[in-house]
């Protein structure tokens, strides 16, 4: 249930909150004073989308907050698995949403933040929400075939369907593009043939590439290298004056000559040998690379030659080493099932035909099921339009049989007749916009007997109805709010004085500034709304009777 709804900056409200009650909640005012953005705030409680053009002029940002009690077991099962349970109170919930002017949007449950889906699977088990232009749906074939199947449950059955439909339909893609064109097969072949003889020819192995680069940029710079490399063993070698090994090699056999005699002597003597053995080594080194500096023209061709290979397999399957080895792959698979055409056929059509006989006979069971709960439906919804003052109307569900899709093998739609002997119709030709209402919300409560939120929100039900007819819909809201908790925006007296709470939104201006404002109404102040809504601007005495009246025949009843 719905306790308490904060809600500050929200286009004319600057702050407000509202404390609602169980049972019947309606809220009044005049036209424009602010009950729709009540709901739309509820609405961004919910996860639906919203617009920083809610957020009110000269505000940064607004925010709504919502306290709930006594929540579904599931509710708080999906708590649980977000990590967002009130371990104080695991019945209750708050759920809070900030938007900023810049667009972004701040959602928290119980203080834990989370994304705006997560609003919206949460919503959709706590409140539901009939808006005044849902009934509209009721011209969608697509949402008759909804009704249908949320009073079958067919849901669960109905979702491995699905999964076995899209399966077959992917198969069946793959089967178009197989068979198609022979001619356009073997082109295909043929070039998978080329591009993997390409590859394999070109025989790269990982970091080549890089090692290549590596090797051209030093022949390239062949001259300087090898000038470097003569200095650096002309030094160490000598010509006609003593070169720097046998320097140290002189060195330590001196020392050596002393280390009876000085014990560092024997010491440095050993780290001079270590020294000469270390430099004999680099120049044998040294010595190698000025011989192989004979052949760097040639060897920078081969490299040259290599490097172009390489990067024109790399251009063309890359760019990365990795990319080069999951096309050949992939082109060798697609290869094998083009040549393995008529064995790859068979399997694929056994698996086509087994898929689809599976589809329907599901599809063949949800039909049933729909079928047998279409009677019931009838009935139910029959029942409540007589409680709302449609004795006549006369509602079918027509079930025709299709081919399969992803709804399985029914197209469903609901006709009705308004008046005894004539035939029904889609309701789109026939109904009214009171009819429509009223239509809806025998639909809705029909529903929520099996699987409806705790609250349910009734945005101007009473749309084009008025007399009987609306004092109808306000004793079936009434009776509907003893099971869960009711709120309906109305403009019907009749409806507002059957209420356990009413509330009055009420549209202030205070200098240039517009102020909206949310209170719950005593029986006096009461009397007074109704009064207005029956009579306009101009409040008489038998107006305020005639509102006493309603009151009291409500306490009696």
């Amino acid at each position: 249930m719905l306790d308490t709804l904060y809600i500050e900056n929200i286009a004319v409200i600057e702050k407000t909150t509202i404390d609602f009650t169980g049972g019947f909640n309606v809220l009044t005012g005049e036209t424009g004073a602010g009950k729709s953005i009540v709901i739309d705030s509820i609405n961004a409680i919910l996860g639906n989308r919203t617009s920083k053009e809610l957020i009110r002029t000269g505000a940064k940002k607004a925010s709504v907050c919502a306290q709930f009690s006594n929540i579904p077991k599931e509710v708080r099962e999906q708590l649980e698995k977000m990590g967002c349970i009130n371990e104080d109170d695991g019945d209750s919930l708050v759920i809070s949403r900030e938007i900023s002017s810049s667009g972004k949007n701040v959602c928290r449950v119980n203080c834990v933040p989370v994304p705006v889906s997560a609003l919206k699977e949460l919503g959709a088990r706590l409140v539901d929400i009939h808006g005044q232009h849902e009934s509209y749906e009721l011209f969608s074939g697509e949402r008759h075939r909804a009704y249908i199947d949320d009073y079958a449950n067919t849901s669960l059955l109905l979702g491995e369907y699905r999964e076995i439909f899209h399966s077959l339909k992917d198969l069946k893609h793959r089967l178009d593009k197989v068979e198609s064109d022979d001619n356009e097969r073997e082109r295909r072949i043929d070039i998978l043939k080329y591009r993997i003889k390409e590859i394999e020819r070109a025989d790269i192995f990982e970091g080549e590439l890089e090692d290549l680069k590596e090797e051209r940029l030093a022949l390239r710079n062949s001259g300087k290298i090898t000038s470097a490399v003569a200095t650096a063993y002309s030094l160490l070698d000598g010509d006609e004056d003593m070169g720097a090994l046998s320097s140290i090699h002189s060195a330590a056999h001196s020392l050596e000559e002393i280390a009876p005699l000085f014990k560092q002597a024997g010491e440095l003597s050993q780290r001079l040998d270590s020294a000469y053995y270390e430099i004999d080594d680099c120049m044998r080194t040294l010595s190698s690379l000025l011989s192989d500096r004979d052949d760097g023209e040639q060897r920078l061709d081969e490299v040259e030659q290599r490097l172009a290979v390489i990067e024109r397999i790399m251009k063309k399957y890359g760019p990365e080493y990795s990319d080069v080895l999951k096309s050949l792959e992939s082109d060798k698979e697609e290869l094998e099932a083009l040549e393995s055409y008529e064995e790859n056929m068979e399997v694929m059509l056994d698996e086509y035909n087994e898929l689809a006989q599976q589809a329907l006979e599901l599809a063949g069971e949800i039909s049933q099921m729909r079928r047998v709960a279409a009677e019931e439906f009838v009935e139910a919804v029959q029942t409540q339009l007589s409680e709302l003052d449609m004795p006549n109307v006369h509602l079918v569900v027509n079930i025709e049989r299709t081919k399969l899709t992803e709804n399985g093998i029914d197209k469903i739609e609901l006709l009705i007749s308004a008046n005894p002997g004539e035939e029904p119709k889609p309701v789109s030709k026939i109904a009214s916009g009171g009819e429509l209402s009223r239509i809806m919300l025998s639909i809705k409560n029909v529903l929520s007997d099996l699987y409806g939120a705790s609250t349910m929100i009734f945005d101007e039900v009473d749309a084009g109805i008025s007399g009987s007819a609306a004092q109808r819909v306000g004793l079936k809201l009434k009776s509907v709010s003893s099971g869960r908790q009711v709120i309906c925006v109305t403009h019907q007296a009749q409806i507002a004085a059957l209420a356990d709470s009413h509330y009055l939104i009420k549209k202030d201006v205070k200098g240039d500034k517009t102020f909206t404002s949310v209170f719950r109404l005593n029986f006096e102040q009461r009397k007074y709304e109704l009064a207005r809504i029956i009579g306009g601007i101009n409040i008489t005495d038998i107006t305020l009777k005639h509102a006493e009246e309603m009151l009291n025949l409500k306490t009696e009843n």
